[in-house]
């Protein structure tokens, strides 16, 4: 079973007990977070997507801890001219372990079954 979650700009494919980075989100570590966002839910053959989100769709997680990633050198140049400018950058992330994914495709059947029809004495008389 996995989801399609949205945070930071960005859509994540996320499953129960993955561990993803994210961008930064303003909570403590070992604190909990709910993505109500959930764009998509998919449990085996059971699809479910949304018309943006899925309604009373979540994906519970566990913040393990917030980080900064590696160094980007920035480096403008023009040759003759007597120009250059280096600078560097670090993108502050927010590592999360998924906990549990819940919502309508993830919670039991939902397909309907077809309805069975049946011969009435009416329509078999009009076979005959």
């Amino acid at each position: 079973m996995y989801a399609v979650i949205k945070t930071g700009g960005k859509q994540y494919r996320v499953a129960e007990g993955q561990t993803l980075k994210v961008e930064k989100l303003d909570v403590g570590e070992g604190a909990s977070v709910d993505f109500d966002t959930v764009l998509m839910i998919a449990d085996g053959d059971r699809i479910e997507v949304g018309s943006p989100y899925i309604e009373g769709a979540r994906v519970s997680a566990t913040v393990k801890s917030q980080g900064r990633g590696p160094k980007i050198r920035i480096i403008k140049f023009r040759r003759r001219k007597h120009y250059r400018k280096t600078q560097g950058h670090r993108q502050s992330f927010t590592e999360l372990r998924i906990g549990g994914i819940s919502g309508s495709a993830a919670s039991g059947p939902q397909k309907a079954e077809a309805p069975v029809l049946q011969k009435t004495e009416a329509a078999s008389v009009q076979e005959d």
